[in-house]
């Protein structure tokens, strides 16, 4: 099936995280996480390597860009040519100018922060406010520190109101918007889970052309938005504590499937979890476990349910 034409604001959008990724490898730190990172972000679409390549050929072609790069590097500029552009190539190398200052003013208001499996960490911001990265998440914060974006995985927000200057989070196409609040927020590919702890957010697509309402969240709901829809329930406060439970290091279940159990746990382990059975994925759960011990889960399901335990490299069989 072809893909959707990409419209142009989204097409903007594309071209501006590409050069987000273009500045970074250029001036930014740049390793072995940063390359997985990239290379994931243009696998998940034609359109992310369009806008990535079509970014990249506009900086190459632009020799006044090296002049823009020189002072940031503290390395003399190239001695200018004295051949006359043609007047599209001239044309190319404005565009690419502006593109590249854009990018680096974008990419100097954005701080980038990332954790890998079985990583957390804890952002405090300069008001007070209070960001728990989960394991296998990214976050970019702007420097006015009033605005985020969370790339991917978990966090948990505790943000310092400020009616003047509001907290906006951008999610999946989404917004959220503070009002005093304490939230966990989940990006899982399209999805977009927010479960609101304390205070009130509200949060509303960032297309100005959607169909969905926004929805005014109050302690308890949790919203679960789509690309067209956001449906809100209500968990009682102990549910949403469970869920917060990786904070403290450790996962709480409450008679879970074991098979959403396995989930959870490979969420943040190398070591798998393998239901082989499809009958032994709904044996439910109850208890505490450490989040980074899938063996001593394993251990349990054996001396609880009876089940068989089967090790093997990096993948922990359960069956009958």
């Amino acid at each position: 099936m072809a893909e959707e034409k990409l419209h142009p604001p989204q097409a903007d959008e594309l071209e501006a995280r590409a050069s987000d990724w273009l500045t970074q490898r250029e001036f930014g730190e740049w390793g072995e996480a940063e390359e997985a990172q990239l290379q994931s972000w243009l696998a998940q679409s034609s359109h992310h390597r369009v806008a990535y390549w079509r970014m990249k050929a506009l900086w190459s072609d632009s020799e006044r860009l090296a002049a823009l790069r020189s002072p940031m590097r503290q390395t003399s500029a190239p001695a200018a040519k004295t051949r006359q552009w043609p007047k599209i190539a001239a044309a190319v190398a404005v565009v690419s100018l502006v593109g590249a200052a854009i990018a680096l003013t974008s990419f100097e208001q954005r701080r980038s922060y990332a954790t890998a499996f079985s990583e957390r960490k804890t952002i405090t911001l300069s008001d007070g406010s209070q960001i728990d990265l989960n394991s296998r998440s990214a976050l970019r914060i702007a420097s006015s520190q009033r605005e985020a974006w969370l790339d991917g995985g978990e966090a948990y927000f505790q943000i310092t109101h400020d009616a003047s200057h509001p907290f906006v989070l951008h999610v999946s196409g989404h917004r959220i918007l503070d009002l005093g609040t304490k939230f966990l927020v989940r990006k899982d590919g399209q999805r977009l889970e927010v479960s609101l702890v304390e205070g009130r957010a509200q949060i509303d697509s960032a297309n100005p052309g959607g169909r969905e309402r926004p929805a005014i969240l109050a302690p308890g709901d949790v919203a679960v938005a789509s690309a067209d829809t956001i449906s809100v329930t209500h968990r009682t406060a102990p549910v949403l504590a469970d869920a917060l439970g990786w904070r403290r290091g450790v996962l709480i279940f409450h008679y879970i499937p074991l098979s959403e159990v396995a989930a959870t746990f490979n969420r943040y382990n190398k070591e798998k979890l393998v239901i082989t059975d499809p009958s032994v994925g709904q044996v439910t759960v109850l208890g505490t476990f450490p989040i980074n011990d899938v063996a001593a889960f394993a251990r349990v399901a054996k001396e609880a349910f009876g089940l068989n335990i089967t090790h093997r490299k990096n993948e922990i069989l359960i069956s009958r």
